[in-house]
């Protein structure tokens, strides 16, 4: 595993030390509008429909493959699914005959019978957002783990160290997920005064975590704080909505959530950066290793930064990073330097090779 240190300016991710220390060459190298060779690029994505973070990484793919120049196609299967669900659709793929297959996988383990069959087929695999296990995939990702432990380290102090805190989690068995709640649950075990008022399964998806704030609120729980996995300016709006006192919260860095984070009065809380643009950097990476440069190691970790707004460093990135003209579950992070080459409208047109 190699862990990197991530910096941002504005919405885009310096991240020149990850090509230097992970891959053999720069992406640059791995092909353009030049190169003779055309790929076909396929992306199985299990989950997040109308989830912004999970269309901007779609999108960034699109944009990326089209950037590249030597992508012929990229064919999408992106719906709300299961483990199994998705080794179906990563077969349909393989019989395509694609090139590549990106994965946002549902399961650590459950789709190496599927990555096997296709890596035997000579396709290459790259699993972005959450790792996977199967020896011949590569792992593309945000540290999942850290995103988590910083924000709830955060919000724990924020809350003077006592208190019940509602803990709202994303796609059970999803390996981020998973490895989010490690984070978590290291933060809590440190902070022996904070207790667990409520914990939701929210998928990812804005509208299921406001029924379920909005559920906690009606009950009467009482709670101190609030931990979300990426769903967080829509819980803002419900508290706002029943006239509940704001609470420090921890969430992504999504348009939204940052807007309020630097406008809403008395509104105390934290972003997690996590890129979508991810997405994009796996049809880069794909790339250079079907043009033979393969990198030094199967797993690159992107490391997250926390951006509070309770003190001057944490607004100034948040300043820095706010585009209110993005729709609000979009993530921040559109590019990341030296892996996406597209521009910000190219971004949000999402269009791929050959799309009218």
């Amino acid at each position: 595993m190699k862990r990197l240190g991530l910096a941002r300016g504005l919405v885009a991710l310096a991240v020149m030390a990850i090509v230097a220390g992970a891959c053999s060459a720069t992406p640059a190298a791995s092909g353009g509008a030049g190169s003779a060779t055309k790929y076909t690029i396929g992306f199985a994505n299990a989950g997040g429909v109308g989830n912004g973070w999970r269309e901007a990484m779609l999108c960034s793919a699109k944009a990326q493959a089209v950037k590249a120049g030597n992508v012929s196609k990229v064919t999408i299967i992106h719906h709300d699914t299961d483990a199994a669900g998705q080794l179906g659709d990563i077969r349909t793929l393989i019989a395509q005959g694609v090139n590549a297959i990106s994965i946002n996988p549902a399961g650590p383990d459950a789709l190496n019978p599927a990555i096997k069959e296709a890596t035997d087929a000579g396709i290459t695999v790259i699993a972005v957002d959450a790792s996977v296990t199967a020896p011949t995939a590569y792992n593309l990702s945000n540290d999942q783990e850290q995103y988590a432990y910083l924000g709830a380290t955060w919000l724990f102090k924020a809350m003077g160290d006592k208190g019940a805190v509602v803990y709202m989690r994303g796609i059970a068995g999803h390996p981020a997920d998973t490895d989010r709640d490690t984070g978590f649950q290291k933060a809590l075990k440190e902070h022996p005064g904070i207790t667990i008022a409520a914990t939701t399964v929210t998928k990812w998806d804005p509208a299921t975590a406001t029924q379920q704030i909005n559920d906690i609120m009606t009950a009467g729980t009482k709670f101190d704080g609030i931990w979300t996995s990426g769903v967080d300016s829509n819980i803002v709006d419900a508290l706002k909505a029943a006239n509940h006192p704001y609470v420090p919260i921890v969430g992504a860095d999504n348009a939204g959530f940052v807007t309020q984070l630097l406008n809403e009065p008395n509104l105390k809380g934290a972003a997690v950066t996590n890129p979508a643009s991810i997405g994009g950097a796996g049809v880069t990476l794909a790339l250079q290793i079907l043009s033979g440069k393969k990198p030094a190691t199967n797993t690159v970790h992107v490391t997250p930064e926390l951006w509070a707004n309770d003190d001057a460093a944490g607004k100034a990135k948040l300043s820095a990073a706010a585009d209110p003209s993005l729709p609000k579950t979009w993530p921040l992070g559109l590019t990341i330097q030296d892996w996406t080459t597209y521009t910000k409208p190219e971004l949000i047109a999402c269009k791929g090779p050959g799309d009218a």
